[in-house]
């Protein structure tokens, strides 16, 4: 899974300019407003409100952004969309899966959005399932390292079903089955381990390795679609070693 890892990691820090950041800003405000209608809008009463609340702090979201965001969610201020989650399948240049994650109020302009991103960058649109079962939904926290040591993060997580911790240079990733996010996360408060962020995530089974050409071309898909404000997440199975990253840096 590293090769995921790292990359998600590379393409975070390249994403760092502002017509990004603005497009970042967007889909947690919109995570948010599904969260705090999900599961009310008290964060203490709420983990995956108070989750998304604190990513979009550290993403230096304005509070007044989110504060409107959890009250349009809950119902205690009107203009909440009504958003649906939809999952669309599709194979990249190179026969790299892709599972792209919408968000939207619009469920023909997202479809119509996807499917000119991978018609316009080579790529393709698959029927549902046909991409998915290469796939397994995983619950991933990403925590600091800070003075932690790997056996630190374990002892704290491996009761609550976590799978493995991964070193990602700052960073440790958990990795958990999906159901087991919550307990995961949970076990970490408990130890008073500070983390970043808890996700779902689609980790492949099988990963395609990409050389310079191959992974030029995956990105620019991947920028197509997240381009779509509708589009919240892209999973996929490629590998983008380090090497072929400088590359196309330099």
């Amino acid at each position: 899974m590293a090769g995921h890892s790292k990359w998600a990691t590379t393409k975070h820090k390249k994403a760092a300019n502002d017509a990004k950041r603005s497009k970042e800003w967007a889909k947690m405000i919109k995570n948010i407003e599904v969260a705090a209608r999900t599961g009310g809008g008290d964060p203490a009463g709420n983990p995956t409100l108070d989750d998304m609340i604190k990513k979009a702090k550290k993403a230096s979201v304005p509070n007044d952004n989110i504060e409107r965001a959890r009250k349009r969610g809950s119902g205690e201020e009107s203009g909440g969309a009504d958003w649906e989650t939809i999952v669309y399948e599709g194979y990249a240049p190179g026969g790299v899966a892709v599972i792209v994650e919408c968000l939207t109020d619009n469920r023909n302009r997202a479809a119509s959005e996807v499917r000119s991103s991978f018609n316009k960058n080579n790529g393709n649109m698959a029927d549902s399932g046909s991409v998915s079962y290469m796939f397994e939904k995983k619950g991933v926290v990403v925590l600091p390292k800070g003075e932690l040591s790997e056996d630190d993060v374990l002892m704290a997580v491996l009761d609550a079903g976590a799978e493995e911790v991964n070193d990602l240079d700052e960073n440790f990733e958990v990795v958990s089955a999906f159901t087991d996010l919550m307990a995961v996360r949970t076990a970490l408060k408990d130890a008073e381990i500070e983390y970043d962020s808890a996700d779902q995530d689609y980790r492949a089974s099988t990963m395609v390795e990409l050389d310079a050409e191959g992974a030029r071309k995956f990105l620019r898909l991947v920028d197509a679609l997240e381009d779509s404000d509708d589009v919240q997440n892209v999973y996929s199975n490629a590998s983008i070693s380090d090497e072929v990253m400088a590359e196309l840096d330099a």
